[in-house]
């Protein structure tokens, strides 16, 4: 509408002219607007890596997944959507760059996140980092206030009950993998038993370390333990180069002596065999025994015997006449 001075001089008569003549379209105009404005908020659409939940009047309606979905316009239903394949982290002890308002980085102290007390009364700064995904967007949602902030409570509760059930030497060492395992299972039983509808893919330590307080002396202390465990090792390897030798040479000294008695066992057992079958003979037949014993007796001595000579007592009166080569072995 556009007054017009020249033709009509009373502005107000105007107006009410116009809104005679509009009275018939201007709820159409209405009505038409809000069926266009329905019609554009009916519908919405989910990405492939989304899920949408759905409230009607503020009350749970449903879940929906990727794609094109109709809705109740003019506020009735409202969609939340959520990305269930975004990757999400939280970082616990690993100092951030933070701007300042009037120029210039600080980081903020953290330790008071990573600094835990191991099983053995120690001290000992772990950082790490767990990474998860939204698996259920209405249990992420509603079931808690705040689901970031309870993850990060729970994470920390969990990482601290796993270090204290070990040594200093453990956490630091050998025991990482350990605990990332037992970190992240105990993690997600406790989400799935708050219902949080998060999936923890990871627990995964970046830095285990002393305080920067003892950390000297905690190398000191790791360096001599290194040697000892190099003079363990040293030894054990001398232990395996003595020991299998010995228990060799001791075996074999006992296979000796068992192969030995075995032998004079048998020799025994064949000298009792022979004995009792002279004895046999010597009860059948005594003074024919006896001389065949004396006979072979003389058939064994005699042969390895030189020079001898064998003279009758009883004889008189006689010159010893003597072999040659005998005499020729004497003279040399």
């Amino acid at each position: 509408y556009k007054y017009n001075k020249h033709q009509n001089p009373d502005p107000l008569k105007s107006i009410e002219k116009f809104l005679s003549e509009s009275a018939v379209s201007l709820p159409i105009i209405v009505i038409g607007a809000l069926v266009l404005f329905g019609a554009f908020t009916s519908f919405y659409t989910v990405k492939p890596d989304e899920k949408a939940v759905v409230l009607r009047f503020g009350e749970y309606q449903e879940t929906t997944g990727s794609g094109l979905h109709f809705k109740i316009p003019f506020g009735i239903d409202r969609v939340t959507k959520i990305s269930t394949e975004a990757l999400l982290e939280e970082t616990f002890g690993i100092e951030a760059a933070t701007q300042r308002r009037g120029g210039g980085v600080f980081y903020r102290d953290l330790s008071h996140q990573s600094k835990m007390l191991t099983g053995d009364l120690n001290v000992v700064d772990v950082k790490w980092v767990v990474q998860y995904k939204i698996a259920d967007p209405k249990s992420y949602l509603f079931e808690t206030n705040d689901p970031r902030q309870n993850i990060r409570d729970i994470s920390q509760a969990i990482m601290r009950r796993v270090v204290g059930d070990r040594s200093v030497n453990d956490v630091i060492t050998t025991g990482r993998n350990e605990i990332r395992v037992t970190a992240r299972q105990l993690t997600q039983e406790v989400l799935d038993k708050y219902k949080l509808g998060v999936t923890l893919l990871s627990v995964n330590p970046q830095g285990v370390s002393p305080p920067e307080e003892v950390k000297d002396s905690f190398n000191d202390v790791n360096k001599a333990k290194q040697e000892q465990e190099l003079l363990i090792n040293r030894a054990e390897q001398e232990y395996n180069k003595v020991i299998p030798a010995a228990r060799g040479k001791a075996l074999k000294a006992i296979s000796n002596a068992e192969g030995y008695a075995v032998r004079l066992i048998n020799e025994t057992e064949g000298d009792v065999a022979r004995f009792d079958q002279i004895l046999r003979e010597y009860k059948k037949a005594p003074e024919i025994t006896r001389r065949r014993l004396y006979l072979e007796a003389m058939e064994d001595i005699l042969p390895r015997l030189s020079g001898l000579t064998i003279v009758d007592p009883e004889i008189k009166g006689m010159l010893p006449i003597f072999d040659s080569a005998i005499a020729k072995q004497r003279k040399g």
